[in-house]
């Protein structure tokens, strides 16, 4: 049985780049086609659940709820 739940419509998605260590590549478009779900999807569900678990960082959010995205540079 999977550990990701089903898809939600709806949110608002933004753009990340980043970079992974080969395996995990790997293993993240492995489960992204075993769910039949576009890697985005799962990448966004690990966060979710994984995160979720950490008592300590949720109890830390509830203090801490501003954005911790950095703001973009302007490009001149």
């Amino acid at each position: 049985m999977p550990l990701i739940k089903p898809r939600t419509r709806g949110k608002q998605m933004v753009r990340l780049i980043t970079r992974l260590d080969r395996e995990n590549n790997e293993t993240l478009y492995a489960y992204s086609q075993f769910l039949g779900e576009p890697i985005e999807y799962v990448l966004n569900q690990l966060v979710d659940t994984v995160l979720a678990k950490d008592k300590d960082f949720v109890a830390w959010r509830i203090d801490h709820r501003q954005s911790w995205v950095p703001r973009p540079t302007s490009r001149r």
